[in-house]
């Protein structure tokens, strides 16, 4: 059966909003060999949904199922989840699963779902860059940055970033209070190397970063300071012996802010040139509406 007019330009929008955020993360710069990135959920649009030329795009780090309900509520068109809500094969969806129930009910609602996840972390300008403009304090001028792993093809992005902030002078107090005011957090978890006792006078000469869980990463370097959102406690016990601190700040906490801060106001600015340089119809005069979840939020609360 032949899609309705209306029903066939919204799949047209669809696709060129996925086009669109992979203009800005390509995946090519996703890791693969265990990422799970890309169209994870191809949902055809209902009829119902279209009536008004809105293409609402949620973005979120989690797809919870506040999450779902939130984008149901909202009548999106995309979710973009950061973290992939498919990981591992599948072998059946079942209503009895919560996260296999989400898929099912956004499948019903003409609901897709897209992961860009470690291509987010790679590319120039993603979230690893993000964080080391909050480490520094935003002195971008001063930002001096290698990747830890550049991608072979394109090795001016890469996972992790080693930043030298020798010419900041730059105290392990000062990074905490830059990382508290960059993340909006009240409290950080931070490891202390004995040579870094005195944490307000404590010289910090470079800091490896990787945003969520960065031991893997961050173990090739040799750094002065950590900066991450998750490690193990013997990964924290090996560092410290090694004369490393680590700032730790909470998995999403290092990831959540750059959908408002960057990622947003990046999508939408792309949205309008893609508009200008292939004209109006390539949205299909459709309004698109970029929504940051009120639902993704830390499951760990400090109390």
């Amino acid at each position: 059966m032949a899609l309705s007019p209306r029903v066939s330009s919204t799949t047209k929008v669809l696709k060129n909003l996925i086009l669109t955020v992979q203009q800005l993360y390509p995946t090519a710069l996703a890791d693969k060999t265990w990422d799970n990135t890309g169209l994870l959920l191809d949902s055809p649009p209902l009829a119902s949904t279209t009536e008004a030329k809105l293409a609402n795009v949620l973005l979120t780090i989690d797809l919870t199922t506040s999450v779902v309900d939130e984008a149901l509520q909202k009548k999106a068109l995309l979710i973009v989840a950061y973290h992939p809500i498919i990981f591992r094969p599948l072998k059946s969806l079942s209503m009895s699963n919560t996260q296999q129930r989400s898929l099912i009910r956004l499948a019903q609602a003409g609901i897709s779902v897209y992961s860009p996840h470690t291509a987010v972390d790679a590319q120039v300008g993603g979230m690893n860059d993000w964080l080391a403009r909050i480490a520094v304090g935003d002195d971008e001028e001063f930002i001096d940055s290698a990747i830890i792993e550049p991608n072979a093809s394109a090795p001016e992005t890469g996972f992790g970033r080693l930043v030298n902030v020798a010419k900041l002078q730059l105290t392990l107090d000062q990074i905490v209070k830059n990382v508290k005011i960059g993340l909006n957090l009240k409290h950080v978890q931070v490891a202390i190397a004995d040579r870094h006792r005195d944490i307000e006078t404590a010289s910090i000469k470079n800091i490896a970063i990787c945003a969520g869980s960065g031991g893997s990463v961050l173990s090739k370097t040799e750094a002065d300071l950590w900066f991450t959102g998750e490690l193990s406690h013997h990964e924290v016990l090996a560092i410290k012996e090694r004369g490393i601190s680590a700032i730790i700040c909470g998995h999403t906490n290092t990831e959540r802010g750059y959908l408002t801060s960057t990622f947003a106001p990046n999508f939408l600015e792309q949205i309008q040139l893609n508009k200008q340089i292939n004209g109006m119809d390539y949205f299909e005069d459709y309004k698109v509406e970029v929504i940051i979840s009120k639902e993704d939020k830390d499951p760990l609360v400090t109390l």
